[in-house]
């Protein structure tokens, strides 16, 4: 049976599966990867504002946490997901 199998039987919208399943098979072995919205998006074929209501719905269910990145002078950088259950 899949790794996955926990998600499938979670009531999770389609988006929030796509964009999971996107994130876990990009995480390092710590569970995290820094993927843009944008390069999310592009990828698994949503719009940049169904993502990032994919992440919300992860977030609720306590899937995923995200921190913001910051560049060496301040300003933001993207995101950095934490999977929970890698």
């Amino acid at each position: 049976m899949s790794k996955l199998t926990y998600l499938y039987q979670m009531d999770l919208p389609h988006r929030a599966v796509a964009v999971y399943t996107y994130l876990h098979d990009r995480a390092n072995k710590d569970g995290e990867c820094w993927p843009s919205v944008k390069t999310i998006a592009g990828d698994i074929k949503l719009s940049p504002a169904t993502v990032r209501r994919a992440i919300k719905d992860l977030k609720k269910a306590g899937l995923i946490e995200t921190e913001q990145r910051y560049r060496e002078y301040g300003g933001k950088s993207s995101l950095l997901y934490i999977i929970n259950n890698l």
